[in-house]
């Protein structure tokens, strides 16, 4: 008799347990059948320039990712909405025409406002590649040995390929402690290598200088019979919210202390410089050129021509001055350095540049994105466009990759100046 309460005990259990087992599974396909995300179409009206748009296909393919993709928590409005967007922005095979959500968004106010959280390098794209553009001096991403013209082929191990921008961004940047691996590409190099870098607080100070003896610089080695002359060195690293400030406020400093002390002439260095504000270019070219002369040329696409001009007097207009750039300078800074070696003003050295020719409008849309939109390309004032080529430099000299605590074009940028 214990032997039948046992079995029955068992088979009952093990009834149990499979109506359990189906009901459950039935329950998980029903609940994921009867699913509906929470969606409520806002702002539907299409700007009164578009006559006619057909969605058909874009609400059949959400409706079909609702109805079929597997995992539901995965289907997010917003999310979606910002692919979608991203999408439409990339169709135009534009690096610089960018789509920015919320978070990317603000991360670039904060760089151009001076403070982030990051490794310090400026990013772009290149033949569909993630590249640096420019590692910020005395970033983490500099100590750890990123250059300017890197490519950027993995991040924490992912692959990069078939990144934008903005995803790039976000990937690499973060906390203050902690870090990243990048595997990097370096120009001229066959094999790629592996850079770990420790994240910290990015404090962006756009202009440093100086008025010094030469026997006083660092990173360069000098002949004795130069050594006591003085030379006027101005850095500046970007074009940001307090650049102009900053500059007055170094600039009228430097040019007391050259009247005082006298000097051979000016290095103005715009290596690893990404750019910035255009106005700020025409701010910054004043300080030496001529009132009137002209900065830059803005050729939008209905053929209208804009010249922005020197429209202030500045300290240097005349003292001999050697501008110095390499492939990490972009935008803004070939605007000015384009503007000084065609005005004859300076001669340029280093290595050619970037090859930024366009301009992008910034566009808060309201919801904490944005939207950079490449609005016209610039000229020089002769009228070249240096989109893709970048600015040859008059005098060539590489980075010393051997010893790079030896800067030597600095060094031959100073001989040049008092030779």
């Amino acid at each position: 008799m214990n032997r039948i309460t046992r079995l029955q005990t068992f088979l009952i259990i093990a009834i149990a347990f499979l109506i359990g087992v189906y009901v459950g599974t039935n329950k998980v396909s029903l609940d994921w059948k009867n699913y509906k995300p929470s969606l409520k179409v806002i702002s539907k009206e299409p700007p009164a320039s578009i006559s006619t748009v057909n969605f058909q296909s874009f609400w059949q393919v959400w409706q079909k990712l609702e109805g079929s993709y597997y995992d539901k928590t995965k289907l997010d409005p917003q999310k979606m909405l910002n692919g979608a967007i991203s999408g439409m922005v990339e169709s135009l095979d534009d690096p610089f025409t960018v789509y920015l959500p919320p978070t990317q968004n603000n991360d670039f106010k904060q760089g151009l406002a001076g403070q982030f959280q990051g490794i310090g390098a400026e990013l772009g794209t290149k033949d569909k590649r993630i590249i640096v553009i420019a590692p910020l001096n005395g970033s983490p991403a500099q100590k750890a040995g990123v250059r300017a013209g890197d490519i950027i082929l993995k991040v924490d191990g992912q692959s990069t390929e078939s990144w934008n921008l903005p995803k790039a961004v976000e990937e690499i940047r973060g906390p203050k402690g902690s870090s990243v691996v990048l595997n990097i590409l370096h120009k001229d190099e066959k094999a790629p290598r592996d850079i770990k870098i420790t994240r910290d607080v990015i404090t962006i100070k756009s202009v440093d200088g100086y008025v010094k003896k030469i026997k006083d610089i660092d990173e360069i080695k000098i002949p004795p019979q130069i050594a006591e002359k003085r030379v006027v060195y101005i850095s500046l690293s970007q074009f940001g919210d307090n650049t102009n400030q900053e500059w007055l406020s170094l600039v009228n400093k430097l040019n007391l202390e050259q009247k005082k002390l006298g000097a051979e002439g000016l290095i103005f260095d715009l290596r690893n410089n990404p750019g910035g504000y255009l106005s700020d270019a025409s701010f910054i070219a004043s300080e030496f050129l001529e009132m009137g002369q002209s900065v830059v040329i803005q050729d939008k696409a209905n053929g209208e021509q804009n010249t922005l001009k020197a429209n202030r007097r500045g300290l240097f207009t005349s003292m001999p001055m050697i501008v110095l750039i390499n492939k990490g300078s972009a935008s803004a800074s070939e605007i000015v350095a384009a503007s000084l070696r065609d005005h004859s003003r300076a001669k340029l050295l280093g290595e050619t540049s970037f090859g930024k020719g366009t301009i992008q409008e910034a566009t808060d849309l309201g919801d904490g994105a944005g939207l950079h939109i490449t609005i016209a390309k610039w000229l020089t004032p002769n009228g070249d466009w240096v989109n893709g080529s970048g600015l040859k430099p008059d005098i060539e000299v590489e980075f010393d990759t051997k010893d790079v605590a030896h800067d030597a074009q600095l060094e031959r940028a100073i001989v040049e100046l008092v030779k």
